[in-house]
């Protein structure tokens, strides 16, 4: 008998990755990694973003403990454990930008029903 599915906060990788692979976390992080910033310009620099998913996203970074806001109202910014997540995320983004027209072509071709020869793709 296979043994259970592990619940995701029983794995550390799922558990954090959840919270980061979500839909605006990371670029709330890479905003606040620019430095603080208050709620209405974190709204008004986050892309698409609606007010009530900046709330949430906050609100779910801040337990998390990457997200600390100063005093009632102020700006937030990263905590010391967000600032060492940063430059992972940064390196992420990195390569994102860099891979995103390679990725493209891969759709492309896997929505008209083809695929890539493996050289292509890795060129």
């Amino acid at each position: 008998m296979p043994a259970p599915r592990a619940r995701s906060y029983d794995c550390p990788i799922r558990d954090v990755l959840d919270r980061i692979g979500d839909a605006w976390s990371v670029l709330v992080l890479m905003e606040l990694g620019r430095g603080d910033c208050r709620f209405n310009a974190l709204s008004r620099v986050v892309p698409g973003i609606s007010a009530r998913m900046l709330t949430v996203t906050l609100r779910n970074l801040s337990r998390d403990g990457l997200v600390t806001q100063a005093g009632a109202g102020g700006a937030y910014g990263l905590t010391p454990l967000g600032r060492s997540l940063l430059g992972r995320i940064e390196a992420l983004a990195a390569w994102a930008e860099a891979a995103q027209p390679e990725v493209h072509r891969a759709r492309k071709a896997w929505d008209a029903g083809q695929t890539l020869p493996q050289a292509e793709l890795a060129g």
